[in-house]
């Protein structure tokens, strides 16, 4: 049974003015989040990822479908039910959150205050939290006194305070710098591996995806309109939303006035291999084309490494006897499955 399901759930918004229609904000989504997984839901602004975020964790309730969270659903339950509900779900926000007027320690505890733990039991989860997002040392500082990345560290051992089965990221890495943002990364995927905590992320980076999801869901208009394994949705995208967010971190195989400069500054033939994870390696490719004579230079792509699986377009222009290089990229193409594209002016 998944942790996490929504079954076709929509969410209308009243109309912002008189005779006009109701905004739509979710549109008969479907998606299910299995125990243990970190589940990315990413799309531009608008898409309606941060509706599907407030419906989970029950701040807004469907106009239609329903909402379960490990096979209850969350739609008929009472608002005391609902506290108690989500006690067992964690959330980190992009802008942070904290309470200027408590020290770190006291922003950490304030959901076990909330929830009437006692003092000794506060301060032993407290210290606990802080190790493990490396902020022992800051326990009396402020949020003023703590560069970003920091703040966030602090959010996530608040979200972690009431032991959750679930934390709910919604663009926890938008307000950080990339080395940050890696940190931040690298701190969540030990909260998944070693807490076993289930997370569903919000984003529109696709590298937040790259680097932390296991699957993802593609948003737009309010209508999931792909989802799948990471690796399977990055390396073979189907829609063209979709595409888009993948040519902000892997190269394509370019076109138009790309490759019209590429042929502008490289003379020779110019291909494009494909490299899926399994098919075939670099070096083989190499290893072909040399063995027939011709000459090659990477001039464009790259290969990718997408949770431990490889991806990528390898563009190269192949210069020498005509003849030679023919030979070379037959030989290079017969690594079935490689995918060879020649796209030639």
């Amino acid at each position: 049974m998944s942790l996490i399901r929504l079954t076709g759930v929509s969410k209308a918004y009243p109309p912002p003015a008189k005779g006009a229609d109701p905004v739509i904000a979710v549109d008969d989504v479907s998606l299910s989040v299995e125990a243990g997984e970190v589940c990315g839901v990413v799309g531009y602004s608008g898409a309606g990822k941060s509706t599907v975020l407030r419906l989970v964790n029950a701040l807004e309730s469907p106009t239609a479908g329903t909402v379960e969270i490990d096979g209850v659903d969350i739609t008929r339950l009472r608002e005391r039910e609902l506290r108690t509900l989500r006690s067992d779900i964690g959330m980190i926000f992009q802008q942070f959150n904290l309470f200027d007027s408590r020290t770190v320690a006291g922003n950490v505890a304030y959901p076990l205050e909330v929830a009437g733990h006692p003092r000794a039991e506060i301060a032993a989860r407290v210290d606990e939290l802080l190790r493990f997002v490396g902020l022992a040392d800051k326990a009396r500082s402020y949020p003023e006194q703590l560069s970003g990345g920091q703040k966030q560290r602090v959010g996530i051992a608040r979200a972690l305070a009431t032991s959750p089965r679930i934390l709910l990221a919604d663009e926890a890495t938008s307000a950080l710098d990339p080395d940050t943002t890696q940190e931040v990364l690298t701190l969540l995927k030990r909260v998944n591996q070693e807490l076993g905590i289930t997370i569903l992320v919000i984003t529109h980076e696709m590298d937040v995806i790259r680097t932390l999801a296991d699957r993802v869901v593609v948003m737009e208009n309010g209508r999931i309109i792909e989802s799948g394994e990471v690796f399977d949705v990055l390396s073979t995208p189907q829609h063209a939303a979709t595409r888009r967010f993948v040519a902000s971190i892997i190269e394509d195989v370019p076109a138009g006035e790309q490759l019209r400069t590429l042929h502008d500054r490289h003379p020779g033939r110019i291909v494009t291999f494909t490299v899926r994870d399994g098919d075939v390696t670099q070096s083989d490719i190499f290893a072909a084309l040399s063995s027939h004579g011709a000459r090659f230079e990477l001039i464009h792509g790259g290969i990718n490494d997408i949770r431990g699986r490889v991806f990528g377009h390898l563009t190269l222009a192949l210069t020498g006897d005509a003849d030679a290089v023919q030979r070379a990229i037959e030989a290079a193409s017969a690594f079935a499955p490689l995918s060879e594209e020649d796209i030639r002016g």
